[in-house]
Parts: C-alpha cells; sequence; structure tokens
C-alpha cells in the first residue's frame, strides 16, 4: 500500500478538509484528491463524504482509521530498527511540550542516555494536540506535558508540580492591570483561574503563545507576566525581573502519559528513571 496515500488519508481525518491537508503536506488539493481516489480504488470503498463546509468519514473510513495508524506506526518503528547502530539493541520514542524539556526532559534524558547506552532515544517537540495524537498512533512510548487527555488505554501519572509567579522588569511595577502586561498562555486551566484572580482584568498589552517569547519581551522592552519560577530565579537572582508582592501563584502539574498495553522493559525501565529523577529535581526546588 502506499504510505504517502495512507498520510494523506490521516491529515484529511485530522484536519477535515483536503484543502488543510494540501496545506500541512505541502502539496497541491488535486494531489490530495488524486491520493485519496487512488486509496479508495484500492480498497474499493469511499472513505469520505464530500461537503462544501468539508469532509466526514463514511462507515468504510472510520473502519479503515485504525488500519492506517497501525500501518504508519509500522513503517516509522520498521525504519528506525533497521537503521540503528550494531550496539543499540532498541530505540525509545519520547515526547513533550516545549517548556517541559527544560524543566524536566532534557537532564533526564542526558541521565537515562549515560546509565543505558544501549537504547537509541528518539525526541519529539510538539504541541498537545501533535503529542497526543502521535501517541495514540503508537509513535510515542510516552509524553510529558501539563495537561494531558485522558483516553481508555493510557495512564496518567502526576510528576511534579511546577509553579507560576509574576515578575516584572521594574521593581516598583504593579502588576497585571498594567498596559504593559504580558499575558502568557499556559493553557485554558490557567487562564480560568487568571479571571478568577485577576476579576478586573481587561485585556493585555500583550498576548503570547509561547514562555520564552513573552519572556524575551520584557527583558528588552519591560513589562510583567507569568513564568516559570525556576525559569525566572537566575534573572530575579541578577536583579534583570523582580516578583511582583502580592501576586498569587499557579500551581500546574506536569504528567507522563503512556499506554497501559504492551509494556516493554526499556520503556519500564525509562518511566521508573524519569520518576525517580523528577522527584529528586522537585525535592530540590524545596
Amino acid at each position: 500500500m502506499d504510505m504517502d496515500q495512507v498520510r494523506t488519508f490521516r491529515e484529511v481525518v485530522e484536519l477535515g478538509s483536503f484543502v488543510r491537508a494540501a496545506d500541512s503536506l505541502n502539496v497541491t488539493q488535486s494531489t490530495v484528491s488524486a491520493r485519496i481516489k487512488e486509496l479508495e480504488a484500492r480498497l474499493g470503498q469511499s472513505l469520505f463524504v464530500r461537503r462544501k463546509s468539508g469532509v466526514t468519514l463514511t462507515t468504510a473510513g472510520k473502519r479503515f482509521q485504525p488500519h492506517a495508524a497501525t500501518l504508519l506506526r509500522v513503517v516509522q518503528q520498521a525504519r528506525q530498527d533497521i537503521a540503528l547502530p550494531a550496539e543499540m539493541h532498541t530505540v525509545l520514542n519520547i515526547g513533550g511540550q516545549f517548556s517541559l524539556w527544560e524543566r524536566i526532559l532534557l537532564r533526564w534524558m542526558g541521565r537515562f542516555h549515560a546509565a543505558r547506552p544501549d537504547v537509541a532515544i528518539r525526541a519529539e517537540v510538539g504541541t498537545p494536540e501533535s503529542l497526543m495524537r502521535h501517541l495514540a498512533d503508537g509513535l510515542l512510548d510516552f509524553v510529558v506535558m501539563y495537561a494531558p487527555e485522558a483516553r481508555p488505554g493510557f495512564q496518567i501519572e502526576k510528576l511534579m508540580d511546577e509553579s507560576l509567579v509574576m515578575v516584572a522588569a521594574r521593581a516598583e511595577h504593579g502588576g497585571s492591570s498594567e498596559s504593559d502586561y504580558v499575558f502568557v498562555d499556559w493553557g485554558p486551566d490557567f487562564g480560568a483561574w487568571h479571571s478568577d484572580q485577576f476579576p478586573g482584568f481587561i485585556a493585555p498589552g500583550l498576548h503570547v503563545s509561547l514562555g520564552a517569547l513573552g519572556l524575551s519581551h520584557i527583558l528588552e522592552y519591560g513589562g510583567a507576566g507569568y513564568f516559570p519560577a525556576r525559569v525566572v530565579a537566575d534573572h530575579i537572582a541578577a536583579r534583570r525581573l523582580f516578583p511582583v508582592h502580592g501576586a498569587p501563584q499557579f500551581v500546574r502539574p506536569a504528567h507522563v502519559i503512556y499506554p497501559t498495553e504492551g509494556n516493554s522493559l526499556t520503556r519500564a525501565a525509562a518511566l521508573e528513571s524519569l520518576r525517580a529523577a523528577t522527584a529528586v529535581d522537585a525535592a530540590a526546588q524545596r
């Protein structure tokens, strides 16, 4: 079976449109249409119902969906396995949200790789949506993220709590009511908490979806915002940033999510190592 056709099928399913799938795959819409048409001819079934508003899966399409995920997973794993150096016997596929790599995964990955040089590690940074999709498709062994989606067949474990604190570029900054406040979108749970804590807050001077971008802006141009305490600790010590006194803290738990079935010895060892590493790091922060 042509894997380009299978990948195109998955993109159309995820994005709900041939046009958006074409943009995602960086091909023309006619290429997407041709691939789906050829796939349907090969399977002898229509996979999508075409409408002006987009596409939806037919009954046959819904039945094919898990098989498509399995095909992609098998090909991915085959590519990794045959490319392994002779001294390595398996691959560990891990994923994490961008802001959790420095906090948890980078240091753990170095320690685990030193302890298990026979294990090749493939690391992925992504959005919560893409990470959960790749985990569900079997392309990742586990994912570290802030608010994983509960799904049947997957276990969620809390690793540690992370505190978000308000800091400012000036010691006398008044907090979130000022026009130079930078609102970092740390997720819907933070947004709801922020609204409860600051009910009179109307709109920020700057709204960003990436914490590193907001922090760089404040360091360069001034202002205030919420950031992980461990990220701003050195800036506070160097008096480049100042805690906003009286501002509440937001506690944000980090989790690991992994499949409950097919637990390999390598994944089990990696998870145990990850638990131990985060416990040590959390104790050091107290």
